[in-house]
Formats: structure tokens, C-alpha cells, sequence
């Protein structure tokens, strides 16, 4: 400790800034070359992307890029694709926790994909899903969830699912205490209790009437923008047309402002029967990525039992000649003689590799 405070006082005696970053250089813990630096930090040509952008491109009529993402690795792939929006949502329920709905998850674990995404995705929008139960009790309940999304989970907005005059008046709520909301019509999967199932709605003319009508509630109510999820193309056309934000089709045919899919939907990521039955039928898989996934898991199980992994090109890390000899020396000193035979078979195997 006393050498360090030395050498930091010679050092700031010296005008090179070369010595004082290679001293802090020498002081951290982080390797100068890591294997994986993550995201490329925001420079003038990757920033985040902001509402006014989004209406710039709302008013060019500029399709809209949104991809659900629920960790650090998925958020990367969307920040490399310069998706528009990021959404963490509690279809992560699903996806990643195994539910058959998205109503077990909580703030808690949103928060906990919140901050994974917000540690990964650098340019897209960040916007964070109010999970069920969140905020339907009060105005000041959904407010404290939202703005825990913002502080805690690093988003720059939330959704949450509209339809219910309660969920009109969180959402205006929301957006007075400084925060941006997307609203969600159409299918609402939170409320699947009431609509008996994942049905599409607007199927009939007062659940159509009732989808245009409750978008245009959400946009008085401040909202920057509204997913309309399975509706019929005619009806999303409509709504469409009746509002002055974007909407974001997922199901709801080509008349949106933009479209939404999720993450692991359109990569093709679960090729498991559970998953086969909650895949949605408007979704268009991009890969097939899962099949990927299980045949590589199941080519590293057989390398791992017939003996091929690792091989030399995989055990990098030697030990020189003279070390070798003398850790074979003091294990047998210290009486491990079937160690030191271990060892001494295994400097000779992977000399003959």
C-alpha cells in the first residue's frame, strides 16, 4: 500500500496522462483485452432512440421495428439488429419461466430482465411491461410500479394493457408523473380470465368498435403509442387511421405503424411440445434456432462421453517442463503417489497430442 501512495505521488508530479491511465490500468481488475467487451458504447451515430425520432418516422410513414428481449445476450442481438424498440415483456412469463400465461410474473422478476436488458441494448427504446396486479388497485399503485420500472429497471417507458376505464385512468396517471406510456388493445392476455382464453377480438362490430375506441381512450390518455394484438387487418386499419401515434401490429396484419414479435417466437428458439402450443399463428419464424440449440447440446454430449472433448486445441493452458517436474516431485514428497502417477500420465498424453 505504501509502494501504490509512492508511486501515485511521483505520478501526479508528472504531466503524461499515459502513466496515470497505466497506473489506474495496472490497479483494476479488468483484463486490458476481455473476451467479450459487450455493446459498442453510444457514440454520435448509435444513441438511444427517443419518442420525437419514433414520431418523426410515425409522421413519414416509416414502418416501426419492435422485439420483445428478457436478458443481457438477447438484448445485444436486438441492439446489433437497430431494432426501434425493445420491449421486456411479461410474455417472459412464457417464454422464460415456463408459465402458461403471463400472469405469475412479478415486478420483482420483470425488474430482474429489466436491468439485464438495459445493461445490453444501447440504441433501441427500452420500454418495460407493468406486470398483473401491478397497477390496476390505484392510480398511486400504478404510478410507484411504473416509476420502479424507470429507477430500477433502467426502461425509458412502460406498457401497460388497456381496455378497463381503470386502465384508461392509470395510464393518464403514468403519464402525468413524467413517464411514457405505450398502451396494449386488441388481445390483452393479462385479462384472459374475463375473455376466455388467448381469443383474437375484434371479430364482431361492437368488439371492433371496441378496439378503436379504447386506442383512441389511450392516446387522450397520453400514451405515445398502442399495440393492437390479434386483431383482424380491416379493424387494425381502422384504428390505425383514427389515431395520431403508431401503432404496433403483433397479429394484426400490414395497416400498423409498425410490428412486434417475440424474441424467441420469430427465432424459432423452443422446439418443445409446450412451446408448439402457445406459438402463435401469426408469427413468422425467422430461424429455426432451437433445432440449432439441441443439436449442438446433443453432438457435446456424445463428445463428452466418447472422449473427444476437450481435446489439445481445447486444453490451452501449459505448464512448462521444469514446473511439471517439480509439481511431480513435491506431490509424491507429500505422499500423494497416485496423483503424482495421474499427473505424469497426463504431461505424457498431451505431449503425444
Amino acid at each position: 500500500m505504501a509502494s501504490s501512495l509512492k508511486f501515485l505521488l511521483r505520478a501526479s508530479k508528472q504531466s503524461s496522462s499515459s502513466l496515470i491511465f497505466n497506473l489506474i490500468r495496472r490497479m483494476s481488475n479488468v483484463p486490458e483485452n476481455t473476451v467479450y467487451s459487450g455493446p459498442t458504447p453510444q457514440t454520435p451515430n448509435n444513441k438511444r432512440v427517443t419518442l420525437a425520432q419514433l414520431r418523426q418516422k410515425y409522421k413519414k410513414n416509416e414502418p416501426i421495428s419492435m422485439v420483445t428481449a428478457y436478458d443481457y445476450p438477447s438484448a445485444v442481438h436486438v441492439d446489433m439488429a437497430e431494432i426501434d424498440i425493445c420491449l421486456v415483456g411479461d410474455s417472459a412469463a412464457m417464454v422464460v419461466h415456463g408459465h402458461d400465461t403471463t400472469l405469475p410474473i412479478t415486478v420483482e422478476e420483470i425488474l430482474v430482465h429489466c436491468r439485464a436488458v438495459a445493461r445490453g441494448a444501447r440504441r433501441p427504446l427500452l420500454v418495460g411491461d407493468l406486470p398483473f396486479g401491478s397497477y390496476e388497485s390505484s392510480s398511486i399503485q400504478a404510478v410507484d410500479t411504473a416509476v420502479r420500472i424507470l429507477k430500477e429497471g433502467g426502461m425509458d417507458a412502460i406498457k401497460l394493457e388497456g381496455g378497463s376505464p381503470s386502465r384508461i385512468v392509470a395510464a393518464k396517471a403514468i403519464v402525468e408523473a413524467g413517464i411514457a406510456v405505450m398502451g396494449h388493445v386488441g388481445l390483452t392476455p393479462q385479462a384472459i380470465s374475463v375473455l376466455g382464453g388467448f381469443r383474437p377480438q375484434g371479430r364482431n362490430v361492437a368488439s371492433a368498435v371496441k378496439v378503436v375506441e379504447t386506442a383512441l381512450a389511450l392516446q387522450e390518455a397520453g400514451c405515445f403509442s398502442v399495440v393492437l394484438e390479434c386483431v383482424p387487418p380491416p379493424v387494425a386499419a381502422a384504428t390505425t387511421a383514427a389515431l395520431q401515434i403508431p401503432t404496433i401490429g403483433i397479429g394484426a396484419g400490414p395497416f400498423c405503424s409498425g410490428q412486434v414479435l417475440v424474441y424467441h417466437d420469430l427465432l424459432g428458439m423452443l422446439q418443445h411440445p409446450h412451446h408448439a402450443k402457445v406459438t402463435p399463428k401469426f408469427c413468422k419464424q425467422y430461424a429455426r434456432v432451437g433445432d440449432n440449440i439441441n443439436q449442438a447440446l446433443r453432438q457435446y454430449k456424445e463428445d463428452v462421453t466418447n472422449g473427444s472433448f476437450p481435446d489439445a486445441d481445447h486444453s490451452p493452458y501449459k505448464i512448462s517442463e521444469t514446473d511439471a517436474n517439480g509439481f511431480l516431485n513435491e506431490l509424491q514428497r507429500l505422499g500423494f503417489d497416485k496423483a503424482a502417477s495421474a499427473a505424469s500420465d497426463a504431461v505424457e498424453k498431451m505431449n503425444t497430442a
